[in-house]
């Protein structure tokens, strides 16, 4: 199968995370942050972040990683599009159901409250959810032994770095309300995890 379709859908779905993200973006820059716990390991995990998206394009476009590339299977194509779909639209659900509670960061905004309705109702985390299936469709639609897996190997690594972080930001800002809304959802997958 032609490496084009797989690059081709991994940057329209790139894409639409821009845009899908875009007035959210927007919107918090005129929230004032009311506390912040970004330092340099969340800077450092941004940054990891932004390296994974790009080496999507550099594979794309340049021959700089073409001797990592191998054959693009349709089934590996299938797959990929199926977990971009789901990705895009957990991704676009989890920012509406936030709203104005939403940071690419650790951090709280003024009037800043628990999510709960929506996708939050089962879920903590579904925004980190659809952000590892977006990165397990790179690594499908990828046919690049580096950059495919990129995205989901530097998203693993923001996960594990940061979770704990989050989550204790939240408790000690809501105590027991999130303590009881920990009790109640699952971090990423309803009833499972």
């Amino acid at each position: 199968m032609n490496p084009w379709f797989g690059h081709g859908a991994l940057l329209l779905g790139l894409l639409l995370c821009v845009v899908l993200r875009a007035p959210y973006q927007k919107q918090s820059k005129n929230i004032t942050v009311a506390e912040s716990r970004r330092g340099g390991l969340e800077t450092f995990l941004l940054t990891l972040m932004a390296f994974g998206f790009l080496l999507l394009p550099v594979a794309a476009m340049t021959p700089l990683l073409a001797f990592a590339e191998y054959r693009l299977h349709p089934a590996a194509f299938t797959a990929g599009a199926g977990c971009m779909v789901a990705a895009l639209l957990l991704f676009h659900r989890s920012h509406a159901d936030l709203g104005r509670n939403w940071s690419v960061t650790l951090e709280l905004r003024e009037g800043h409250r628990i999510v709960d309705h929506g996708v939050y109702r089962r879920v903590r985390h579904p925004m980190y959810t659809s952000i590892f299936l977006y990165g397990l469709a790179q690594a499908l639609l990828q046919p690049n032994w580096l950059s495919g897996p990129s995205c989901f190997c530097a998203f693993t690594t923001m996960f594990v770095c940061r979770l704990r972080r989050e989550e204790q930001m939240m408790l000690d800002q809501f105590g027991a309300e999130y303590e009881a809304y920990r009790a109640r959802t699952r971090r990423l997958i309803p009833g499972v995890w």
